[in-house]
């Protein structure tokens, strides 16, 4: 396939992965206007907490996405799986945009959020493993790491224009406008955006590697295959937890940090967000492009180590004399130990699970440290904060999810030597 319609390609893989994570990043952003129409309270925090564990809620449903999607996906191909994915994330946006607030609906408005939540987390949950499994199987030899981070990297394009989108609402409107009626502009943008990419992703062609496979396992096998594995997906987890938690705190609750913990503005907030979002841009593929080079192990255990190391200690730092320099500084160099990692490991979770069941396997490990780490991480770095009065806490949570990570990567690259000597 020559470069130039394999860039093509790649575009419209990513597109679709692009929007679903633009809508994914939109709730959390406006958390504090979306607390305020569907779940008023007399405790702003109660509020808020509220929001955090809808936004949460939407992960629980990626497990359930993943297999039931997963085998979908490994059963006809990920063509139509990719399609099906972006159909439910558009109904899911739909629904939140367009719900009005408590004061119109009473419970049945954060009910019907709840469900729209749900929605979006059932296609998210076998989005991610369907993207990276389509790069992974259409990149040429050698360059594995590089193509499969730009599904990473269009998740990063999704953080820059969701906090350009809020910095210019924040210009244009007052911040009670924002909060009685603005924050739903940027949701009706998505679900604009919607037909485009529908009309992109069907214009993508079935990767060579699947169309080549003679067997294509039934549901029963796919599940079966699933519980023969179950110490593969629950290492893949943990391997996944570095990335999801970091991801989470320094993108979605990066604007609700920087307003109601260390009182900067909300476009101070937005600009640090799009700051993220553009180094995570610029780190992934030269990361997975080192990885390349390197091998996935070193770059997997180096950045591990050093988020253990300095995760708390920048956040520390930070809250002793709060502001945007600062802020920024902070942010970006937990955007290059998130980066740096992920960069290797989304293509290292490629390579560890078997070939017929890749989508639903990979689809699961994710999904289960988004559902039991990354998700819900917006809520835990609330409450550590509310729990312990220590504003740099969420430190904590981060050097946590890093210490999964080593752990996983020690005990899955243990396992693949052995493979290895075993089939020497």
């Amino acid at each position: 396939m020559p470069k130039s319609s394999q860039f093509a390609t790649v575009i419209r893989v990513v597109s679709g992965n692009f929007m679903e994570m633009f809508d994914f990043f939109l709730f959390g952003f406006y958390a504090n206007a979306i607390a305020a129409a569907f779940f008023p309270s007399g405790d702003e925090l109660a509020s808020l907490m509220l929001t955090f564990m809808t936004f949460g809620a939407g992960f629980l449903m990626r497990p359930l996405g993943a297999i039931l999607l997963g085998a979908y996906v490994d059963r006809v191909g990920r063509r139509q799986g990719l399609i099906v994915t972006l159909a439910l994330m558009a109904m899911g946006t739909l629904l939140i945009a367009c719900v009005p607030g408590y004061a119109t609906l009473g419970y049945l408005a954060p009910a019907l959020v709840l469900i729209g939540r749900l929605l979006q987390g059932f296609s998210a949950g076998v989005e991610l493993g369907g993207v990276s499994v389509y790069l992974s199987e259409m990149a040429t030899p050698g360059h594995k790491g590089f193509y499969v981070s730009w599904q990473s990297a269009s998740q990063q394009v999704a953080v820059v224009v969701a906090a350009a989108l809020g910095f210019a609402l924040n210009q244009w409107l007052a911040p009670a406008e924002i909060s009685a009626w603005g924050w739903r502009i940027p949701f009706f943008i998505g679900c604009l955006i919607v037909p485009v990419l529908f009309v992109i992703r069907r214009s993508l062609q079935e990767t060579e590697a699947f169309m080549a496979r003679k067997h294509r396992p039934e549901v029963r096998e796919i599940f079966q295959s699933m519980l023969n594995n179950w110490g593969l997906v629950i290492c893949g987890m943990l391997l996944v937890a570095m990335t999801t938690v970091s991801f989470y705190l320094i993108t979605v609750y990066t604007p609700t940090f920087g307003k109601s913990v260390l009182h900067l503005s909300s476009a101070d907030a937005l600009l640090v967000t799009a700051a993220i979002g553009v180094s995570n841009f610029l780190w992934l593929p030269v990361m997975g492009a080192l990885s390349d080079r390197v091998g996935r192990r070193p770059l997997l255990l180096c950045f591990t180590v050093l988020t253990i190391l300095t995760a708390y200690p920048a956040l520390h730092w930070l809250v002793q004399s709060p502001g945007f320099a600062r802020m920024l500084a902070v942010e970006l160099w937990l955007s290059f130990l998130y980066a740096s990692y992920n960069g290797a490991m989304v293509v290292a979770l490629t390579e560890v699970m078997p070939a017929e069941v890749r989508t639903v396997g990979f689809s699961l490990a994710y999904s289960l440290a988004t559902a039991l780490f990354g998700g819900f991480t917006p809520a835990i770095a609330t409450g550590l904060i509310e729990y312990t009065g220590d504003k740099s806490a969420p430190g904590w949570w981060m050097t946590v999810a890093a210490v999964c990570g080593l752990f996983a990567t020690l005990m899955l690259y243990r396992r693949q030597d052995r493979q290895q000597q075993h089939a020497a």
